[in-house]
């Protein structure tokens, strides 16, 4: 395990704090990458050929069997979401961008489905609730969970351990700490702003 000197004078065992060759090797790396973007370039290839399909062969009626079990599966899915990333956010915890960026794609295919299968009758009220409930909410648990995102990639290096060129000396320990504590305190502010707007 890596142990990494910390600003303070003690070691510390952090995942993050580890070379990265330690975790995984650079070939492995490289080769899940690939793999990944093959998967991904090669389902979107192979999804143009079946849209087609789909345009020209689905009839514009269906009758739908276990609709309501569809339905009611698709809401609990999306409330057990919502109580989650709810949960998460009280608790401060880092997980929450995960959570929140499911719940708002989970969301806008909700506003989506209810608005393209509502009958004629229903569709004012299905449209309404799209624009004025589900996308708007949609949207700000994405951007949420993307500023989280951002403030946690911004915020690793700042507690990456740093050594010094020329050796480390007392003075230098200490203007690390005080670096150290006026960035934290700056995050504090940022992830003050993020978690309670």
């Amino acid at each position: 395990m890596y142990t990494a000197p910390s600003p303070v004078g003690e070691p510390t065992t952090h995942r993050l704090e580890r070379p990265l060759d330690e975790l995984v090797p650079a070939p492995v790396v490289a080769r899940m990458r690939r793999l990944r973007l093959a998967l991904m370039v090669g389902g979107a290839i192979g999804l143009i050929p079946w849209i087609v399909f789909l345009v020209t062969t689905l009839p514009a009626n269906y009758v739908a069997h276990n609709w309501p079990a569809t339905w009611v599966g698709f809401d609990v899915l999306l409330v057990a979401f919502m109580v989650t990333t709810a949960v998460l956010v009280f608790l401060r915890r880092q997980l929450v961008p995960l959570t929140a960026f499911t719940t708002g794609v989970l969301l806008i295919c909700d506003a989506w489905f209810d608005v393209m299968t509502a009958g004629p009758h229903d569709l004012w009220v299905s449209t309404l609730t799209a624009t004025l409930v589900e996308l708007p909410l949609a949207v700000i648990l994405i951007t949420t969970a993307l500023r989280i995102l951002r403030l946690t990639v911004t915020r690793l290096p700042l507690e990456m351990p740093r050594k010094s060129v020329s050796g480390n000396t007392r003075q230098e320990g200490a203007s690390l700490l005080l670096q150290n504590a006026s960035a934290n305190a700056q995050i504090a502010a940022a992830r003050t702003r993020i978690y309670n707007p």
